[in-house]
């Protein structure tokens, strides 16, 4: 059975036996709902690569510490992943983020697409977006991630092409696009973007703008899926092709 995985903000200095308190949430969550008790075995992360595993020394309300018996720091994944994600309605968004966390997906960057149904303002702005990172937080540890998924702030169209100009590949999906994804040559290093739009699509001034700071326009397939699972299959057939799944 794989042992439960915990969040924690740092794990800087951390060594074998070294003991490590995890406070707050994580913990509430961890001693009040889990029953975490004292012997148990638990791996920590700081989703900055570095990772322990060690046996629960003590217990609180909201806390517990635990006695480090293995370290291990886990170098960062390439290439790297990154999803802009349009922002589409109701709560596909955080399905989209949840699952494109667990595949592997190093930075979800939420779009304000012109064509996007959802709109992010004020009040509601904050709260999606902290909607995405807890999301985001939870499907990390789930998939027993030592690299958390980022959420970015919400970008513009403008801002999106601005995100463009380092990257190694990337990759617009569009249904009129006579490329398909399989085509493309995966980097083996760098940055791959994917760039998801709406469920009513990319607008035309949109598509050029990304296409001038050298996006690639491919398609799927036949098949039309909707914005929050594109992300998923096309990372997924890409992911496939690098050393990242092999």
């Amino acid at each position: 059975m794989s042992l439960p995985v915990h969040l924690v903000p740092s794990l800087d200095g951390v060594a074998v036996g070294s003991s490590v308190e995890v406070t707050g949430d994580e913990a509430h969550h961890a001693v009040a709902v889990r029953r975490l008790r004292v012997g148990e075995e638990v791996v920590l992360t700081d989703g900055a690569g570095h990772r322990v595993v060690g046996s629960v020394a003590s217990t609180g309300k909201r806390v517990f510490a635990v006695s480090v018996t293995s370290f291990d720091l886990v170098a960062r994944p390439a290439p790297s992943f990154t999803v802009v994600q349009a922002l589409p309605k109701g709560d596909r968004g955080e399905l989209a983020v949840e699952v494109l966390t667990e595949i592997g997906v190093d930075t979800v960057v939420p779009w304000a697409a012109s064509r996007s149904v959802a709109v992010w303002k004020g009040e509601r702005a904050a709260k999606s977006h902290a909607k995405w990172q807890a999301t985001a937080r939870e499907a990390g540890k789930q998939a027993r991630r030592s690299w958390s998924c980022s959420v970015s702030p919400l970008s513009s169209s403008a801002e999106v092409v601005a995100l463009l100009s380092d990257a190694a590949l990337v990759a617009v999906l569009h249904e009129d696009a006579t490329t398909p994804l399989a085509s493309l040559d995966v980097p083996s290093a760098g940055e791959v973007v994917v760039i998801v739009g709406p469920e009513g699509g990319i607008a035309p001034d949109e598509l050029a703008a990304f296409e001038a700071a050298g996006a690639v326009t491919v398609r799927l397939g036949d098949e039309v899926l909707r914005t929050s699972t594109a992300g998923l299959a096309a990372v997924s057939a890409l992911l496939a092709r690098t050393a990242r799944w092999s």
